[in-house]
């Protein structure tokens, strides 16, 4: 692989860790935000706050706005299957569901986008690497948030069902995203939440009563830093990494997630460290790289075609 190939996939895999670090503290931050507002107001308060500082941000940096008029559908089902429906199951279901076994649930993004894959489409080659990084990091997962997690599977029924739709909506937002490759990332998150902000916002005020809720400080700083470092930031960096490592590659991030809740748990609240843990976060990082190490040769191959990954799987 030339330089410059190897310069890109050690830029893509920073961003990869950025990401699930971004998008790994809110399992801690929503538990914060929710003891005193409601999760969908919670979840509206959140995203209309990342549109808005995204919007900002693109009018800023002077980012051209597309042309084509199809984006804008393409732009409303993004966000309904990548914000609105998971953000608002996942806040619903943290209400029964103990942390741990949500984040066993909650990252399972990486299978359902290789089931997606057999089921509906071809865009990107399931190969036998990818199916190995995502067993091994699903089981890392199960390790790091504990086995014993596991002996909460089938209690909080309603809740558990919630946090798997919300991750199999994800798995759809992350395959439907490729739609919005050549917008720039800033505009594709900003016109993404906007979306579903124009949903959440009236559906709080119909379901829940957000003008009386009286939220501490310690739930209004939770919901700033989600707004402005998980949702806006992360989703910036989503899009692009959709864009250069694809669907199977950006799906990773679920894996990641859990992890970061964990040492983020270890470091500030005290958690303590055990060895499960330490094999659990080694398999992960295997499994992630397994995904990624296979996108890479992918994305090799379809610059050594002088093709994009969508023809070669098409050829394929």
């Amino acid at each position: 692989m030339r330089a410059d190939g190897r310069i890109e996939s050690s830029l893509n895999l920073g961003l990869l860790l950025l990401l699930g670090l971004l998008w790994g503290m809110p399992y801690a931050l929503t538990k914060v935000a929710l003891a005193t507002i409601p999760p969908v107001t919670m979840v509206a308060a959140r995203v209309a706050l990342a549109a808005a500082v995204l919007w900002i941000v693109v009018w800023i940096v002077g980012r051209k706005q597309p042309q084509r008029l199809d984006c804008i559908p393409q732009l409303f089902v993004q966000g309904c299957v990548g914000c609105l429906i998971p953000h608002t199951l996942i806040a619903f279901g943290q209400q029964t569901v103990d942390s741990a076994l949500a984040a066993i649930l909650n990252s399972m993004t990486p299978l359902f986008v290789c089931l997606i894959g057999i089921a509906y489409i071809q865009q990107e080659r399931l190969t036998a690497g990818r199916w190995f990084g995502a067993s091994v990091g699903l089981v890392g997962v199960v390790m790091v948030a504990g086995v014993n997690a596991l002996a909460g599977f089938g209690q909080s029924m309603i809740g558990q069902l919630a946090i798997v739709l919300a991750t199999f909506s994800s798995a759809v937002s992350v395959i439907y995203g490729r739609r919005l490759n050549d917008i720039p990332p800033e505009i594709a998150a900003a016109g993404t939440l906007t979306s579903a902000a124009v949903v959440l916002i009236p559906l709080c005020f119909w379901v829940e009563a957000p003008l009386q809720t009286e939220p501490s400080l310690a739930s209004l700083v939770a919901l700033l830093a989600n707004a402005i470092a998980a949702t806006a930031l992360g989703f910036v960096v989503y899009f692009r990494l959709i864009r250069t490592i694809g669907s199977m590659g950006t799906a990773s991030v679920g894996y990641l997630k859990p992890a970061v809740g964990v040492l983020i748990g270890c470091a500030l609240v005290g958690e303590h460290f055990t060895w499960t843990m330490a094999v659990g976060l080694i398999a992960i990082l295997i499994g992630v790289a397994a995904i990624n190490q296979a996108e890479a040769l992918w994305a090799f191959r379809c610059q050594s075609t002088h093709s994009g990954p969508d023809t070669v799987a098409k050829r394929a």
